[in-house]
């Protein structure tokens, strides 16, 4: 199964941590973590799930 869709919900805590494993998915441009636009989410679907799995608040969603 292939990551369609990726995002982050309330409670992020910039901690930085789905940056520091994916940056060619996540930014972090103030006090939100935000998903890229126009990324193609398949490409890196092992890192997403590490971002995922390692957020300190579970605020990573992807289907």
């Amino acid at each position: 199964m292939s990551i369609k869709k990726v995002w982050i919900e309330e409670d992020c805590t910039a901690c930085e941590v789905c940056v520091d494993i994916c940056p060619d998915v996540f930014e972090l441009p103030g006090d939100i973590a935000q998903v890229k636009k126009g990324v193609n989410f398949e490409d890196y679907e092992d890192d997403i799930k590490e971002a995922a799995e390692s957020c300190p608040v579970e605020v990573i969603k992807y289907e």
